[in-house]
């Protein structure tokens, strides 16, 4: 049960996060990543300063979690080991580069972001679950 109960209060603790950082607005995350709009002044680099903020945040984090010798609600750490960039690894990160660009949503402020009411994001979220499971069918 705690462990359940930290998982959600993390989530929610991750959507506040998201949303007071507007990254849940689609418009906001467009006009960062719009770089040609920089020349006429439409360019929003505050989303360089959450994710800056974010990197920090993540360093200091594990700096700190890592010199302990498990986790407080599980046996050991789970941390990724891989190094290789293969095919997936680009795949994937093109398949969430090109979905971020054209919608200006990925999974966590899309989930974040059903709290605002939109159809849109609505329906990303439920594209969103759709490509989940038909990965799961192909075993990609």
């Amino acid at each position: 049960m705690a462990r359940l109960a930290a998982a959600f209060l993390s989530g929610l603790l991750f959507g506040a996060g998201l949303t007071v950082s507007s990254m849940i607005s689609p418009a906001k995350v467009l006009a960062f990543l719009d770089v040609g709009a920089v020349a006429d002044g439409r360019w929003d680099p505050s989303l360089a300063l959450v994710m800056a903020a974010a990197l920090g945040t993540t360093a200091i984090g594990y700096a700190l979690v890592l010199r302990r010798k498990a986790p407080l609600l599980a046996p050991r750490f789970l941390v990724p080991t891989a190094k290789a960039v293969d095919a997936r690894l680009i795949g994937g990160a093109l398949v969430f580069g090109l979905g971020w660009g054209l919608v200006g949503l990925c999974p966590g402020p899309a989930l974040a972001g059903l709290s605002q009411g939109s159809a849109k994001t609505a329906l990303f979220v439920a594209a969103l679950i759709a490509g989940i499971g038909v990965h799961r069918l192909l075993r990609l």
